[in-house]
C-alpha cells in the first residue's frame, strides 16, 4: 500500500527530474472565490501535467532487469505522456494504450516521446484485456494510471510541495481542492498532507455526471459511473475510484465537489487571464470548485490544484470566446 515513506522515497528519486511547480495567487480570483485562493500549477510540470511525477516514480522504482524489458500503460493522455517520457529518459521501450477519442494533442505528444501508441474504442473494447495481452506477449510491466502504489507515491510529492509552499505563505490550515479521476493524485496528496500539514483537508473535485468519487465518499462504498465518456473533462473521466485509492480517500478526504463543464471552461479562461497559465478542462475542475462553489467550502483559505494543461486548441479557444 502507498504510504508517506513511499512518498518521501519517491521524492528522492524525482529530485532533479521534476519541476517544483509554483503556488500562484491573484487578488481578482480571491474576490471571485470570496476567500484567499492559491493555485498549485501542475499544468507547468513536465509533459504538461502532474502525471510525470507518477510516471517517473514508477519507472525509476522498477528493478533494472524488469525495467529494461519495457513498460506498458493505458491512459486518455496525461498518464500516457508521463510514462512515455519517463521510459524514454530511462532508455526503455513503452507501449501506451489510448482511447481513440482522446485529444489529438495528447496522442501526438505521446508518440513524440517515443511511445508506441495503440488506440482502442473505449465504449466497445476493454483496455485491460488489450493491456494484459500485450504485456504477456512482450514481457512488459504494466504501470496503472492510479491504482499503483509507486504512482500514488509520485503524485504525493505534489502534497509535500504544497505543505512547504503554504508554510512559506504563513498558511497553517486550508482546504486543498484536487481534480479527481481514479484518485491517484488526490490520495497521494492526502497522504502527504496527513504527515506534513495536518491542518489541511483534501477535497476531491469532479465533473457533473462523472462524480463516482463524490458518490462513493457519500455512500461509503465504491460507486461506478453510468458512462465512460461524454464530458470535455476527459483527463479525469474514469469508471470508478481505485481499490487502493478509495480507502485512502475514505479515511482522509472531505466531501467531493461537482462542477459543470461550463464552469470548467470559465475557470480555464480565468486561469489564463488572471494567472497566465493554460489549463485543460479536467485540470480546471478544482479551480472551478474554488471559484463557483464557495458554499461547499468551510475554510477561509483554499488551495486549488490545476492538474494539467494539455488542451486541444479548439477547446481552449471555446473557453476564451465564451468567458475570456
Amino acid at each position: 500500500m502507498a504510504s508517506i515513506e513511499m512518498i518521501v522515497a519517491a521524492r528522492a528519486r524525482l529530485r532533479g527530474h521534476i519541476r517544483r511547480t509554483p503556488l500562484l495567487s491573484s487578488p481578482f480570483l480571491n474576490e471571485i472565490a470570496g476567500r484567499r485562493l492559491f493555485v498549485k500549477a501542475e499544468c507547468l510540470q513536465h509533459t504538461g501535467s502532474f502525471k510525470f511525477r507518477g510516471g517517473w516514480s514508477a519507472v525509476s522504482g522498477l528493478d533494472p532487469a524488469v525495467r529494461s524489458k519495457g513498460v506498458i500503460a493505458f491512459s486518455s493522455g496525461n498518464h500516457a505522456q508521463g510514462v512515455a517520457l519517463a521510459a524514454k529518459l530511462h532508455n526503455v521501450p513503452s507501449v501506451i494504450i489510448m482511447p481513440s477519442d482522446a485529444p489529438k494533442l495528447k496522442i501526438a505528444n505521446t508518440r513524440a516521446f517515443g511511445a508506441e501508441v495503440v488506440l482502442y474504442d473505449r465504449v466497445n473494447e476493454d483496455r485491460d484485456e488489450i493491456g494484459a495481452k500485450l504485456s504477456a506477449e512482450r514481457g512488459l510491466t504494466l504501470i496503472k494510471p492510479f491504482d499503483e502504489p509507486l504512482v500514488i507515491a509520485g503524485q504525493g510529492t505534489t502534497g509535500l510541495e504544497i505543505s512547504e509552499q503554504a508554510e512559506e505563505e504563513g498558511v497553517t490550515s486550508a482546504e486543498v481542492l484536487v481534480p479527481c479521476g481514479g484518485g491517484g493524485l488526490t490520495s497521494g496528496i492526502a497522504l502527504a498532507l496527513e504527515a506534513s500539514a495536518p491542518g489541511f483537508c483534501v477535497r476531491p473535485c469532479e465533473p457533473k455526471d462523472f462524480d463516482d468519487t463524490t458518490r462513493s465518499l457519500a455512500s461509503g462504498r465504491i460507486e461506478r459511473n453510468a458512462s465512460v465518456s461524454g464530458s470535455i473533462c476527459d483527463a479525469i473521466v474514469t469508471p470508478q475510484p481505485g481499490n487502493i485509492t478509495f480507502p485512502i480517500l475514505k479515511r482522509l478526504a472531505g466531501a467531493g465537489i461537482v462542477v459543470t463543464d461550463e464552469e470548467a471552461l470559465r475557470a480555464m479562461a480565468l486561469a489564463f487571464t488572471r494567472l497566465k497559465i493554460v489549463v485543460e478542462p479536467g485540470g480546471a475542475v478544482a479551480l472551478a470548485a474554488a471559484l463557483f462553489h464557495g458554499e461547499a467550502l468551510e475554510s477561509d483559505t483554499v488551495v486549488a490544484v490545476t492538474s494539467g494543461g494539455n488542451v486541444d486548441a479548439d477547446i481552449f479557444a471555446m473557453a476564451l470566446e465564451r468567458f475570456g
